[in-house]
């Protein structure tokens, strides 16, 4: 008998992700620290990839889905005023939700996306695509913004790997 190649068909997300995914879940083990999630256009997903991997209650404290201006400030203290001021879509707010989640949970590093997924809620100023990413450690909180093209899945899986590749510079 030969050896065959796991079945993948029924797999939630993209191979290459959810390997990413178990990479960095066990560099975190390695670490002994744990991660928090901080959502609004991604819905979750983030979290969802790293909890598709068997044992990540180890690393993985909690995630926080805050599609809303309430959410986002109800559950990670995002001021009021800085959505007012510069939108959900934002760098301020993308390290306030980041903050936040740092600060409402038993993380050692926290990662926010908040951004425009599409296929409408564009404009000039904030094009479909555009996506801010918020980083908090104790060291501190840092953004970076991104516009990724495609449809509405291809933007929100673009912003997932994003997210990982954040969560990995937040190892230090």
């Amino acid at each position: 008998m030969g050896h065959r190649p796991p079945d993948r068909s029924r797999d939630l997300f993209p191979a290459e992700l959810t390997e990413a995914a178990a990479a960095l879940l066990a560099d975190y083990r390695t670490a002994g620290k744990r991660l928090a999630t901080a959502e609004s256009c991604t819905g979750g997903l983030v979290a969802g990839l790293l909890t598709e991997i068997a044992g990540s209650s180890d690393v993985v404290e909690r995630g926080f889905v805050t599609y809303s201006n309430e959410a986002k400030q109800e559950l990670l203290g995002v001021p009021a005023e800085t959505l007012a001021r510069v939108g959900a879509v934002s760098a301020e707010t993308a390290e306030a939700m980041a903050a936040g989640a740092l600060a409402r949970s038993r993380a050692e590093v926290a990662v926010a996306i908040t951004g425009i997924a599409g296929p409408g809620g564009g404009s000039p100023e904030k094009p479909v695509g555009l996506v801010f990413f918020g980083l908090a450690t104790p060291a501190g909180v840092s953004h970076r913004r991104r516009v990724f093209a495609g449809d509405r899945s291809a933007v929100r899986l673009a912003s997932v790997r994003e997210a990982l590749a954040l969560l990995r510079d937040g190892l230090g």
